[in-house]
């Protein structure tokens, strides 16, 4: 993987194809994925949702990413999945089951990742697009932004395995009024549902959500990534969740960066942390 003098990757490197209105961007220690049909609302094709858990399993192991930001070209965030492949893709159950292994294997890779992701939204986060942004450990919105998960106006059933993100990103109660009514709530509903850290004005989302990277590449990975297994394993409280968070939670102790941070306290100085 080739590397720039600062030691931080080459994204132009990353050789699998990407399918068109998918692509993403390097700064600093963020990678941003971009949803880049803005003539189509930034609508996910197929072959974007197939494209995703191998682009994120690259940027998951790949150090010069601390924290990854999902973001819509242009006006919007995204329309969610291409309602026009519909009738090719997913036109009875057979189709259905295969389009939405895809899907749910798109929302689990963000879910897992195991450094940060924010979705950055602006204008409209519709269906899968919400259950993105829901995947993410952060939401912040513009005052512009509207979100509607419209199953039941199309007569489909949103996978089962992405509702728990709804669920918790929001709560049982909101996450059956969006199902149910197909209605479209603005950024101040979704902020007080819990589904929203912060609303910006428009102009500002980008500094803000840059900030809050700034803020998390700044600080010891190992440790971002346990307390993130750590927080899952509070709310799954499943076996495997807290075994993998003890496992990290150990593995901070015996860490060059915790040695460093160590270091940077008692020297009164910024420390420099490695993810080693």
């Amino acid at each position: 993987m080739a590397r720039n003098i600062e030691g931080m990757i080459d994204l132009s490197e990353y050789h699998p194809a990407l399918p068109e209105g998918l692509h993403f961007t390097h700064s600093g220690y963020t990678a941003t994925i971009f949803f880049d049909r803005p003539a189509r609302k930034n609508a996910i094709t197929a072959s974007m949702w197939a494209a995703l858990p191998q682009l994120l399993a690259f940027l998951d192991q790949e150090p010069g990413v601390r924290v990854v930001v999902f973001q819509g070209q242009g006006s919007d965030f995204s329309a969610g999945a291409d309602i026009s492949e519909f009738e090719t893709v997913r036109k009875d159950a057979d189709t259905a089951r295969t389009y939405e292994a895809q899907n749910v294997e798109a929302f689990a890779a963000v879910r897992t990742f195991s450094k940060p992701t924010i979705a950055a939204i602006q204008g409209i986060c519709f269906g899968g697009a919400f259950g993105i942004a829901a995947a993410c450990d952060l939401r912040l919105a513009s005052d512009n932004a509207s979100f509607c998960v419209p199953a039941a106006k199309l007569g489909l059933a949103y996978p089962r395995q992405a509702m728990s993100d709804i669920v918790e990103a929001t709560s049982p109660q909101m996450a059956r009024y969006l199902t149910f009514t197909g209605a479209v709530i603005d950024a101040e509903a979704a902020f007080k549902a819990g589904f929203l850290l912060e609303i910006t004005r428009g102009e500002l989302l980008a500094e803000r959500v840059s900030a809050i990277c700034e803020q998390m590449s700044g600080n010891a990975p190992l440790s971002i990534m346990a307390s993130k297994r750590a927080i899952r394993a509070a709310i799954t409280l499943e076996s495997t969740d807290i075994d993998q968070a003890n496992r990290l939670g150990d593995h901070t102790f015996e860490s060059a960066d915790y040695a460093e941070g160590r270091a940077a306290f008692r020297e009164k100085r910024k420390p420099n942390f490695n993810g080693t």
